[in-house]
């Protein structure tokens, strides 16, 4: 046994102390003593015990049981930090044969701590913490492999998916988000159960996935589902990008262009639909490719509508929620956009924010960014990026105009009496002039004053003032517009 001491919270101890003052065994378990080791803060707190549910409920007033494993729920409400609201404690279990690789076919609780640490699916999560004598229970050599990041199953590889085929996702999402190896035998025994995947929920597929594409090293993750047969089983479209070449500006076939895209979304922690993006938004390549005798060059035109169909299809297919799939499909659907900054007008670049949303046009320039890293480019042209950036700020930003105004000619004409005439015109834009000199003046009592005293000139000096008025709007616009090109140097 090894004795370390870890900075344990207070609620969690809590729960320990109240168990062991009971006559129990209870030890920390799994994935938090694995990142505690790790000096990394767990994502959740887990205590294993001998102590059975209902003897566990007994001792603590908030609790929930509703499962048939063995795990309770203490409900801290109280606690302001989300990963300790909910604290599971699970009694020692051993577990049946497998019959459909997900769920044990019977549960009988245990007084053994080995029998429940042995049932579980890596080594690095069978550490077991004593919070109290500050003892680390390691059975099966996961101390060992975690200093020498390595993943591998607990006693027989083919066993272990055998229980939940699950665990061969989890393999390749632990080995992605920890940047571990997996261990020869272990690879092994996924390669040659990786069909069981067929028996899981697409959900619970999904959930893994997801995780990969979230990790630090996604390429690396993705690269390994293919290579180990899993990819083949819910995502096999992106395979089909395997050996397609493009030329061009590109020196990856779409496979290692698609992989070097998402990548370079999670160095720059892009969100998780821009990570999805670049993960699919070239996956039309392999059915729109024709080749230009001519120019000896690949084209792919139209690959970006028929990738957009096909993402939609695959996200379907992986239950992912209707908004993401909207947010994801667009993207895909217009990641073309931004190619040369010659050619894109201001207008165009108006409709593209009307096409994908003003809440996703940046996501959408983070994929252009993606995109050219994925050719094998070393980074991003710093002009062209300044200005498609440059462009987007000026079409996001609110022309200035009468309608900034706190009134309208309507309220001139049903609270003012002022008959519909070019004279209103002329009003708003004198009170458009006073407005920008003092912004404090955007009120609708002063305007509706101010109005009083320009009722009294006439047409000629009206009309003046509203000529001022219009003047004075358009050195305002090229003065933004010229900080917005300053801003970007453009």
């Amino acid at each position: 046994m090894n004795t370390i001491e870890f900075n344990v919270p207070k609620e969690v101890l809590f729960i320990v102390h109240t168990l062991k003052s009971a006559g129990f065994e209870a030890y920390l378990v799994g994935g938090c003593v694995r990142d505690l080791m790790r000096g990394v803060k767990p994502r959740d707190w887990d205590i294993t015990t001998n102590a059975r549910p209902e003897d566990t409920q007994s001792l603590f007033p908030h609790t929930f049981y509703e499962n048939d494993f063995g795990t309770v729920g203490i409900v801290n409400e109280t606690a302001t930090d989300p990963t300790l609201q909910t604290i599971e404690v699970t009694t020692y279990r051993l577990e049946a044969s497998y019959s459909n690789n997900r769920h044990p076919d019977h549960v009988s609780f245990s007084k053994n701590l080995n029998d429940d640490l042995k049932r579980r699916d890596f080594t690095i999560n069978t550490l077991a913490y004593d919070a109290v004598s500050r003892e680390i229970i390691d059975l099966f050599g996961g101390v060992e492999d975690l200093n020498n990041s390595i993943i591998q199953t607990v006693g027989n590889a083919g066993e272990r998916f055998g229980e939940d085929a699950l665990r061969m996702m989890r393999a390749v999402r632990l080995a992605a988000e920890l940047d571990f190896s997996i261990s020869e035998h272990t690879k092994t025994a996924i390669a040659d159960n990786a069909h069981a995947l067929k028996t899981i929920s697409i959900e619970r597929i999904r959930d893994e996935f997801e995780r990969i594409i979230m990790s630090s090293s996604p390429q690396r993750g993705i690269q390994t589902l293919s290579d180990l047969g899993i990819m083949m089983h819910f995502i096999p479209e992106l395979e089909h990008g395997k050996g397609i070449e493009q030329r061009g500006v590109h020196i990856y076939d779409v496979w290692e262009h698609l992989l070097r895209s998402v990548q370079h979304a999670a160095d720059k922690g892009f969100s998780r639909e821009t990570r999805l993006a670049a993960l699919f938004h070239d996956i039309g390549k392999p059915k729109s490719r024709r080749f230009d005798e001519k120019n000896n060059v690949y084209t792919f035109f139209g690959h970006e509508v028929i990738g957009a169909r096909q993402t939609k299809a695959i996200l379907e297919r992986l239950k992912f929620s209707r908004e993401t799939i909207q947010t994801v499909c667009k993207l895909v659907r217009w990641h073309m956009f931004f190619s040369d900054t010659e050619t894109i007008s201001l207008s165009a670049v108006r409709r593209m924010i009307v096409n994908v949303g003003k809440e996703h046009i940046w996501a959408l320039m983070d994929l252009r960014v993606c995109d050219r890293i994925g050719t094998g480019r070393p980074k991003e042209e710093p002009y062209r990026l300044r200005r498609y950036h440059a462009m987007i700020e000026e079409a996001l930003r609110d022309p200035i105009s009468v309608s900034m105004l706190k009134i309208n000619g309507n309220t001139l004409i049903e609270e003012l009496g002022i008959k519909p005439s070019p004279r209103i015109g002329h009003i708003l834009h004198a009170l458009l002039e006073d407005v920008l000199d003092d912004p404090k003046r955007n009120t609708k009592e002063y305007l509706l004053e101010r109005t009083q005293s320009l009722l009294k000139l006439s047409d000629a000096e009206l009309e003046q003032l509203g000529i001022s008025g219009k003047n004075k709007k358009d050195e305002n616009d090229a003065d933004e517009i010229s900080k917005i090109h300053k801003k970007h140097r453009v």
